[in-house]
């Protein structure tokens, strides 16, 4: 572990650089920003400011990571069709459809969504109205077979709170209940898929989505480089859940060198990244889930486990002070997954 992760941050950054530059390939398709080499990506996250541009990353062959349209979409392109990843925000689909159709003169066949998040669902209804389930001649005139965790399929169809159900065309219409799912490899052009259920992580209905040919993780907002973790309270969310989602990222990843390199891992929000990024990231949130479960021991209320920063030593990378998830929030999150009571 030392070896791993005790590196100093700034030559942990120029190696993962290194490693990424000589992994995957920048991309742009006609009218499409492609994300410049060396140029830090502006941060789609929540926190930060909306972008209008979708960039366009290669990460292999085949797969492609969009950035700008909300959470960041994973892209997969076979010779039937088109894979995606999540689906960006509703206010974006049109710019998301023009750029897929630009990777790919094939329609979309299949849609997985991470969570319910708006900024991860929120193209579905566009989206799947413009493609087709395959294959045509069994399933001639119906739309994509959008999956998902069940979870996912309840919490859209069901409004809850200030939230209103999305609608119907929208939904999952495929979804598991198990700790994963595989998707067959016969309408993927080879590549294995596999959804791994992360139990109240960023949300109850959080999966993973694992291509295993292509080496490449797509995490939802289970990890993200822009921001702390986006824990979903009133929707299951808990900073255990997101630790052990990481800590799953980590286990079925592999380094090429030193932690470097290897597995490509699409986060929900930020950069493309490596296994480094993630145990980065892992250690972390374990040091700032320590801290304030050290406070909620002592008997320290929410006002004072804030007032003792918790999360001081990060702020500078991590946090924000203003937008829809704030540090505050983020540490709010944490105590009361924390100080519940266990039923």
């Amino acid at each position: 572990m030392k070896e791993m992760f005790g590196t100093p941050m700034k030559r942990g950054i120029a190696i993962a650089a290194l490693a990424l530059c000589g992994t995957a390939g920048l991309v742009a398709a006609p009218g499409v920003q492609a994300q410049g080499r060396g140029r830090p990506t502006p941060p789609p996250g929540p926190a930060r400011a909306a972008t209008t541009d979708i960039r366009v990353l290669k990460v292999r062959p085949n797969v492609y990571m969009l950035s700008g349209a909300g959470g960041n979409i994973t892209v997969l392109t076979f010779p039937e069709g088109v894979l995606l990843v999540d689906t960006g925000s509703a206010q974006m689909a049109d710019k998301v459809l023009d750029t897929v159709k630009q990777l790919s003169e094939k329609p979309i066949a299949h849609i997985i969504n991470t969570s319910a998040s708006a900024d991860h669902v929120g193209g579905n209804e566009k989206l799947a109205a413009s493609g087709r389930r395959i294959p045509l001649e069994v399933i001639a005139g119906e739309g994509p077979m959008v999956v998902a965790h069940e979870n996912v399929l309840t919490r859209m169809s069901a409004p809850t709170g200030k939230q209103a159900a999305a609608p119907e065309r929208a939904w999952p219409n495929e979804t598991y209940h198990l700790d994963s799912m595989k998707l067959s490899t016969h309408f993927h052009g080879g590549e294995a898929i596999q959804l791994l259920h992360e139990p109240a992580a960023h949300s109850d209905g959080d999966s993973l989505v694992w291509f295993r040919h292509a080496d490449v993780i797509t995490t939802g907002d289970i990890f993200m480089t822009t921001t702390y973790p986006i824990i979903d309270v009133a929707n299951g969310g808990t900073i255990n859940g997101v630790i052990d989602g990481l800590n799953a990222i980590l286990e079925i990843a592999f380094p090429d060198f030193r932690s470097e390199g290897g597995t490509m891992i699409i986060p929900g929000h930020g950069r493309l990244s490596d296994m480094a990024d993630v145990g980065y990231y892992r250690d972390m949130v374990t040091i700032i889930r320590g801290r304030v479960q050290d406070l909620v021991k002592k008997g320290q209320t929410l006002e004072q486990v804030k007032a003792a920063k918790p999360t001081r030593d990060y702020d500078g990378r991590f946090g924000a002070t203003s937008g829809s998830w704030t540090t505050d929030m983020f540490v709010e999150a944490v105590y009361k997954t924390l100080s519940a009571k266990k039923k």
